[in-house]
């Protein structure tokens, strides 16, 4: 009889975890072996990074078929479900979006929503049912490493917009949609995978900006929210993810959130040094622990923590009830294989609305003479080493040739956002280059791909582009913008058609 209890007590534990599931290890039988025993013990799902799309679609049907309870499959899709999956498709980032996407403008708005539900579709078709997303993290630091372009504005009324509209869609289309990173991750310098992140705000501004998003996000009916990684002192002396005034008290009690709530990725640093640090997060309120570094070690710790009475037995079935209420709405058969052609046009026509000229000198666009102009490339050299620009434009190599007396001059710069990277822009002997080659040329362009708050420091360029991302995809919509094939009238001259969401201030 012990045994039995213990084992029913085990599997309520293991229901409160979504483990990793690396898709690109899944043909290797030892592995699929350990992930199909988490299932027998009943894991509460998955976090999907990487794998081929057919074989990710197969092995979580294979998983669902197995598991006693439906498995929440989740994956960080903010940039579409290719994303994470080769063979879905790649949409633009949530900044890229916020810049394309005019909430005025009927036709905008359609194109929004045939995006989302074209997100909606792949995942559906691939197995995932929650999806990470919308980042609702106001990005009000320039330096912010690793939320920046994942951000949609540094305004909260634009994040609560757009929120809603990805909320509505995802929910809708039968999925759990996830609100992150409460109570906000967009006004730090830090990178909560690397180290903890401290928010220095008064709990009145933190309402109005950071937590306003997440307001407008419960009523649109939010399935799950994540709490970030975060230490806010007017809050609370505890971080966010082990702090039952956070967790509890503000977003249970005051701002009434009946959903799920979610850890983020319990293998990050920010929580170094911390002990017993599953229990201690169930104990602030969250129902689901996100990624631990190992599945059965966090359950050996919350089994060991209900015997010892550290915890109540009540804490976890009362987020079990949570659980289990919402895996019953799941529909684990889903739509009709997505439309994956169409949906790479959808991903296309977004991001060449999302180009944005944020500066621009009379006469020198459209550009209709591509010959006299000399390419160069900064930033993250992985990025651009293959860059499809050296295509249209003469490349200058800044080793080896002099630069001067340039009739026109593209510097290229390179960055991305990315967990455990600590930086989303470019250091200061290379902005200092591109000022060097700004001020030898007779015209000079200069063209972010990835972060736009790199142009504030290119005020005496002539032309300045924002692009938000280094793919090609990016890189053949300025090219477009740059020959006058798309574009439309921006203060009386042709220009780009998108609208910068965040604030430059130059330097």
């Amino acid at each position: 009889m012990q045994s039995t209890n213990c084992a029913h007590i085990s599997k309520k534990i293991y229901q409160l975890i979504v483990s990793r599931l690396n898709g690109d290890n899944i043909s290797d039988p030892t592995y699929r072996k350990k992930i199909i025993e988490l299932v027998g013990k009943g894991i509460g799902g998955f976090i999907v990074f990487g794998g081929l799309k057919n074989e990710i679609k197969s092995f979580i049907k294979e998983l669902q078929l197995i598991a006693e309870t439906p498995l929440f499959i989740a994956s960080d899709i903010e940039r579409g479900v290719g994303q994470q999956i080769k063979g879905a498709t790649g949409f633009p980032c949530q900044m890229a979006v916020g810049a394309a996407i005019d909430k005025k403008n009927p036709a905008n708005i359609q194109t929004l929503k045939e995006m989302l539900n074209a997100v909606a579709a792949e995942a559906s078709d691939i197995g995932i049912n929650m999806p990470l997303i919308p980042v609702l993290d106001v990005n009000q630091n320039p330096d912010n490493p690793i939320i920046c372009t994942r951000a949609f504005s540094d305004n909260p009324e634009n994040t609560a917009w757009f929120g809603s509209k990805y909320i509505e869609i995802l929910e809708n289309s039968g999925l759990i949609s996830c609100a992150k990173h409460f109570p906000g991750h967009g006004d730090t310098a830090t990178d909560s995978h690397i180290a903890l992140p401290v928010i220095n705000k008064t709990e009145d501004t933190l309402k109005k900006v950071d937590i306003m998003p997440f307001v407008t996000a419960i009523k649109s009916g939010v399935s799950s929210i994540m709490i970030g990684h975060l230490s806010i002192p007017s809050l609370d002396s505890k971080l966010a993810s082990i702090s039952r005034k956070i967790i509890n008290e503000l977003l249970r009690n005051e701002l009434c959130f009946k959903g799920l709530i979610l850890t983020d990725a319990l293998n990050m640093h920010a929580l170094k040094g911390i002990k017993n640090i599953h229990t201690k997060c169930l104990k602030a309120g969250a129902d689901i622990l996100l990624h631990p570094d190992d599945a059965g070690a966090a359950a050996d710790e919350i089994k060991n923590a209900i015997d010892t009475k550290e915890i109540n037995e009540d804490i976890i079935d009362a987020a079990l009830n949570r659980i289990l209420k919402v895996k019953s709405r799941l529909h684990l058969t889903g739509p009709p294989e997505a439309d994956y052609l169409s949906n790479k046009k959808i991903s296309e026509h977004i991001t060449d609305l999302s180009i944005s000229l944020i500066k621009t000198k009379s006469g020198l666009l459209p550009l209709k003479d591509m010959g006299i102009a000399n390419l160069i490339f900064a930033g993250d050299k992985q990025l651009y080493d293959t860059s499809i620009l050296m295509n249209y434009f003469k490349l200058l190599d800044k080793s080896h040739c002099k630069i001067s007396n340039l009739k026109l001059a593209i510097c290229a710069v390179f960055s991305s956002v990315s967990a455990w990277k600590g930086n989303s822009g470019v250091d200061r002997e290379e902005l200092g280059k591109i000022n060097s080659i700004i001020g030898m040329s007779e015209n000079s362009i200069v063209i972010s791909f990835g972060s736009p708050y790199v142009l504030r420091y290119f005020s005496k360029a002539d032309i300045l582009i924002a692009a938000y991302e280094a793919t090609e995809q990016a890189q053949i919509a300025v090219v477009k913008g740059l020959i006058g094939e798309i574009g439309g009238e921006i203060g009386g001259k042709i220009g780009f058609k998108g609208q910068i969401p965040v604030k430059l201030e130059f330097k």
